[in-house]
């Protein structure tokens, strides 16, 4: 299965046709002090939102504090703009293709949609992780990984999930095709085998063999090995093990309610009902209760 994995899927479409009409657009790659700021943006409409602070309050206060040698002040602007006529800004990232990548626009986009069950603040928290990776070297490897266990653990759309990660800077033409095939075969090929067949490992083991894979080689022999281990399992232990060995960031999960804050209120209502029930026992005793008190004479009487 492997060989014909590569050799087939390599050159061409679902249907065996040369594949020439997912071409990725040209986003072009910002500068490390863009993904700085990007991070401190994200990060602090994450803080802030858990305040109860209305989000345009939010990016009108943050848009100062941002580096103004940088492009995101005027990208802020433009949000904010869009924020105010239409209720959110995922809209107006699509429009701003040249500094945000197709895949950060369709994460908000995911997040305000009332269909869903996305919450806004997992996406930003999955953003400001993605910034924060990309101030050092990130690799597309990582990048990869980071991106498809997102869309898992989320269950975002993999078709346009899929298709937004394949037009990120950090992706070569091959990275992007490799990328268009995973769309076309996930849920079909397991994930292991699609990274295993493109790993350094199947590689070395085809030319031992005296095979020529006619494909390029996008992972190393760590993730080939990773992957072949992994073969026929969970998914979740997949990725699980990359993250560990790669060091790309632990994809943010939604963090269940805390019951702390409403657990005193919750005591006080329920010792007021016991101390009312209290009182009616103390009253029977003393000779019957009076029911006068619960009654209240009729209006103009």
């Amino acid at each position: 299965f492997p060989r014909f994995c590569v050799r087939r899927t390599a050159r061409f479409g679902a249907r065996g046709t040369v594949n020439t009409s997912e071409k990725p657009a040209v986003v072009p790659r910002l500068d490390r002090e863009e993904y700085v700021e990007q991070a401190h943006f994200f990060q602090a409409l994450l803080e802030r939102i858990k305040d109860n602070i209305p989000l345009q309050e939010v990016m009108e206060s943050i848009q100062h504090e941002i580096l103004a040698t940088t492009k995101l002040p005027m990208a802020i602007s433009f949000l904010l703009s869009e924020l105010k006529h239409a209720g959110g800004f995922g809209s107006a990232m699509s429009r701003l293709c040249h500094y945000f990548t197709p895949y950060q626009t369709f994460v908000v986009q995911q997040a305000e949609d009332d269909r869903g069950r996305f919450d806004l603040r997992v996406a930003l928290a999955i953003l400001q992780s993605e910034a924060k990776y990309r101030i050092e070297a990130p690799t597309p490897q990582g990048i990869f990984l980071y991106q498809f266990e997102t869309l898992s653990r989320n269950r975002l759309p993999f078709d346009a999930g899929i298709s937004a990660m394949a037009k990120d800077p950090v992706f070569d033409r091959d990275w992007s095709e490799w990328i268009y095939i995973v769309r076309r075969q996930v849920g079909i090929v397991d994930l292991a085998d699609l990274i295993y067949v493109r790993s350094g490992l199947y590689f070395e083991q085809s030319e031992r063999r005296g095979q020529k894979v006619e494909a390029a080689c996008l992972f190393g022999d760590k993730e080939g090995k990773i992957a072949q281990a992994n073969r026929h399992k969970n998914p979740l232990l997949l990725f699980a093990a990359l993250q560990r060995h790669l060091g790309y960031p632990v994809v943010p999960r939604p963090q269940p309610a805390d019951e702390s804050q409403n657990l005193l209120p919750l005591l006080v209502r329920r010792v007021e009902r016991m101390e009312a029930r209290i009182k009616l026992l103390e009253d029977e005793q003393k000779g019957g209760i009076d029911l006068n008190k619960f009654y209240q004479p009729p209006p103009g009487s």
